[in-house]
């Protein structure tokens, strides 16, 4: 049976106080409150509770202020807890439900006000012939937007629900709407909407568009995501906008390293360096960034009787982010980076030669692609099948490197192939990369944390602290060599005939 809509939205030119003198001619109500309240709708920069079906809202009034977590399909709120204000950090929270949800869903992304609405609410209650409350309504009625009506059932009442749900509709020529339509109107008044930002590539590329036009595409969205996370990455307002800034540059890099000769030669000498210098320089806040996040890991790894004793390590990992991220944000906020930027967005922006030098500017993307993916492809078997147990350590360094272009020339190009062939054989790349990272990241963690006691015995620090360090220097070191043993076994797997063939086939120009 087809739930009865509990969400109306009024037409623009009808007021709250219009609405309620012709609810008055059909229905005995009484109103139960009025109320000025602000209404913040809060999110993470990338949508990760409306992603989630969720809406979190702060409503904020002479009487109460509280936070509400409100599925967006059904307007349940399902967590409700008074709050004076909302930090930026779901893990600043008191412990509740409200902070169980969203630490599960936001992890290290800030909570950031997305909308802010001043409205006034109306709390109604629908009657019965004996004057008791069978109904509730909600009355949102907002400034700029049109208002909105939510009913608000009572247990043992449905008759009364579906009664003043049909007149709503019929007699009223409401129109029903969804618990989300407040949010994506007020977006759309700001010239924004919902899922507007996401850390993945999202291309739709032509298989007969020109190389070259194809890569001045990708560089351009890429450049999008680098000034969409610019700003807060220089406010240091949590840690993810770094690491989405960096990974497109990293991705940029990789374009113009694999995606050969598709522009001029001077330019793209001129912009590797550049971003070459990109990612150098936003390597160290990025290093202490990952310690800050793992350090509840570190601890959780120790004996019971140390975790305790490693708590200044925190303390010196925060001072060194700190020292990091100003030194960072006076490189982005310089004459030099806004400089080459801004001419790199202009090049992307000019018009394309129509005589360029690039040899492969004019063959078609599907054909370049095609040729690289296979090569670099076949680069990967090559590095990977002669690396044994006696390998040095940069061997599995420098196929972990080969197999990040490939796994950005897959995301440039995955529109011009079937999603479900192209989801299957990144998948196995993303296995293999995963003990690849975890091996290079052990090993780099490991003599960092051993520079780092170095470091800290100037800084008089209990031997304690030093004793906890060495436990965690023993773990890591562990964790490195079962990453080491597992590579042998994933890259089997990696290599195994189905996937070879599956690459063979898929990425064989035919012209």
């Amino acid at each position: 049976m087809t739930a009865i809509p509990l969400h109306f939205e009024l037409p623009d030119s009808q007021t709250a106080i219009k609405f309620l003198k012709k609810l008055h001619k059909t229905i005995d109500f009484e109103i139960a409150s009025q109320q000025y309240t602000i209404k913040t709708f809060y999110d993470s920069f990338d949508w990760r509770l409306y992603n989630a079906d969720i809406l979190c809202e702060f409503n904020q009034s002479k009487s109460a202020s509280y936070i509400s977590l409100i599925d967006r399909n059904s307007g349940v709120t399902f967590v409700l807890e008074e709050q004076q204000d909302v930090p930026r950090f779901s893990d600043q929270l008191q412990n509740g439900r409200l902070k169980t949800q969203l630490s599960a869903l936001l992890e290290m992304r800030a909570l950031l006000p997305v909308s802010q609405l001043p409205h006034q609410v109306h709390h109604i209650n629908v009657l019965n012939k004996d004057k008791k409350t069978v109904l509730r309504i909600r009355l949102d009625e907002y400034e700029s937007l049109a208002n909105h009506i939510t009913l608000q059932p009572l247990k043992g009442y449905d008759k009364a629900l579906a009664r003043v749900s049909l007149l709503l509709q019929n007699s009223l020529q409401l129109k029903t709407t969804t618990p989300s339509a407040t949010l994506d109107h007020a977006l759309k008044y700001q010239g924004r909407k919902a899922q507007d930002y996401g850390s993945k590539l999202a291309l739709k590329l032509d298989p007969k568009m020109r190389a070259g036009q194809a890569s001045i595409i990708i560089y351009r969205q890429l450049l999008r995501t680098i000034q969409m996370n610019e700003c807060n990455t220089i406010a240091d307002i949590d840690s993810e906008f770094l690491h989405d800034f960096r990974i497109a540059i990293r991705r940029t890099r990789a374009g113009l390293s694999q995606i050969k000769h598709t522009l001029p030669s001077p330019i793209v000498a001129k912009y590797a360096v550049f971003f070459a210098w990109l990612g150098q320089i936003t390597g160290p806040t990025r290093d202490m960034d990952v310690y800050l996040l793992s350090y509840e890991q570190y601890k959780a790894t120790l004996p019971i009787s140390l975790r305790a004793d490693i708590t200044p390590l925190y303390a010196f990992l925060k001072d060194k982010q700190i020292e990091a991220q100003k030194e960072l944000a006076a490189k982005l906020n310089s004459p030099n980076y806004r400089t080459q930027l801004a001419n790199w967005e202009q090049y992307l922006k000019a018009p394309l030669a129509k005589k360029d030098r690039a040899k492969n500017a004019h063959i078609s993307i599907k054909e370049l692609a095609d040729q690289r993916i296979r090569k670099v492809y076949k680069r990967i078997l090559v590095e990977g099948e002669v690396i044994n147990d006696s390998s040095p350590a940069e061997a599995l360094h420098d196929l972990r490197k080969t197999c990040k272009k490939l796994r950005y020339l897959m995301e440039f190009f995955q529109s011009l192939y079937p999603k479900d062939k192209m989801k299957f054989l990144i998948k196995s790349l993303k296995d293999l990369q995963a003990v690849l990272g975890d091996f290079q990241d052990y090993e780099v963690q490991e003599i960092n944390i051993k520079h780092f006691s170095e470091e800290m015995m100037a800084n008089n620090i209990p031997s304690n602290t030093f004793l906890a360090m060495g436990v965690l220097v023993q773990h890591l070191d562990a964790m490195k060599c079962a990453a080491r043993d597992q590579f042998a076994k994933q890259f089997t797997l990696f290599e195994q005939p189905e996937n070879q063939r599956a690459f063979k086939h898929l990425f064989a120009h035919k012209g």
